[in-house]
């Protein structure tokens, strides 16, 4: 049988690919040491997620409690599967900005040498099977920030003249720019993922996402913007909400659509892509509209704390062009806008937030 290998697999996008993948017959095989946990304690965990994927998929599922930095172990269940491994899917990783300047070795070989092992293995035992990495939209840096923006009531836009007024594109420029500690270590991650499409030949693709998002998320301040906000609007909690006067713009792609784009990947890979992947156009937000929207779902005012000062190397305004993705790939499409993804958000935790 042919055989999905997923890192991160009980977080937001991993436990989405292993049902998606499972559902078309292949076996999945999950890694995820539960790392959310010790980055964002308790609401960060992914244990419950674990639950739900084991007790659903049976035995189309085999999970490992391992941590990618541990070369042996990861090496060994890559050559226990070997050349059954037609897929690899990278969501594994430290992902907050903040987390990062506090523990710079642990996110560097997390997000960094962590790619570099998961690569190397499949290089070794599974060559040709197609390689996905979930990077981040934080490659960029702060770049996006310099582009011409207006101030609009809810939200900052960009001049309507400009070349990304549709969306970034993945030749925006990702030097010269403040990353964050999470950032710098991504961008390592992204170009060697690059690189062994290029020079190995293997098929690899890394996906720059922007936000993220679905109700398999474990919501958790420091990371999960969406899920986040819905559970402080349903939960009574106080949002802090940082900077730009609560305009910045976010585009948001539900984790299904993000699955049919992988899936899309796997059956016609290609050999050292690059894709932004957000929710464009259809589909983004401003936090005082996230607020607006998730206020009329749950039927609750939203308890905000402003504070003046953005988070360092934070989007003012970040929009995903997917024009290169859809070129390569014409027959996928995007199903899922802000309003449906929050509504989602809402119906599958009512019964835990509410």
């Amino acid at each position: 049988m042919s055989v999905a290998l997923v890192t991160g697999s009980a977080g937001l996008i991993g436990s989405e690919a292993a049902r998606h993948f499972a559902g078309l017959g292949m076996h999945v095989v999950g890694l995820d040491n539960d790392m959310r946990k010790y980055f964002f304690g308790e609401d960060g965990s992914t244990a419950w997620s674990l639950v739900n994927l084991t007790s659903k998929l049976g035995d189309s599922y085999t999970h490992y409690d391992v941590d990618i930095r541990d070369r042996d172990v990861l090496n060994k269940i890559f050559e226990r599967y070997g050349k059954d491994i037609s897929l690899v899917i990278h969501t594994a990783a430290q992902p907050s900005h903040d987390w990062a300047a506090k523990e710079p070795f642990t996110d560097f070989d997390v997000n960094a040498v962590g790619t570099l092992n998961v690569l190397e293995y499949t290089r070794q035992h599974c060559p040709d099977a197609a390689f996905i990495f979930c990077s981040t939209n934080k490659v960029y840096g702060d770049t996006p920030n310099r582009l011409p923006l207006v101030e609009q009531d809810t939200r900052y836009e960009i001049d309507v003249n400009h070349q990304f007024a549709g969306g970034i594109t993945e030749d925006m420029t990702i030097d010269n720019s403040m990353h964050s500690i999470f950032g710098v270590s991504k961008v390592a991650a992204d170009v060697a993922v690059q690189e062994y499409g290029r020079y190995f030949g293997m098929k690899t693709a890394s996906f720059r996402g922007g936000t993220l998002t679905g109700p398999a998320h474990s919501a958790a301040e420091l990371h999960g913007f969406l899920a986040y906000l819905m559970r402080c609007v349903m939960e009574g909690r106080t949002y802090n909400l940082f900077g730009y006067k609560g305009k910045m713009v976010r585009d948001a792609i539900h984790s299904h659509d993000v699955l049919t784009a992988f899936e899309a990947f796997f059956r016609n890979p290609r050999s050292g892509e690059v894709y932004n992947l957000g929710g464009g156009r259809f589909s983004n937000t401003s936090h005082l509209e996230a607020f607006a929207i998730a206020e009329k779902i749950a039927g609750r005012e939203a308890k905000v704390n402003y504070v003046e000062q953005a988070r360092m190397g934070d989007h003012q305004w970040y929009v995903s062009d997917m024009a290169k993705f859809q070129a390569h790939y014409p027959d996928w499409r995007m199903t899922y806008n802000v309003p449906a993804i929050l509504n989602e958000i809402y119906e599958a935790n009512v019964d835990k937030w509410m």
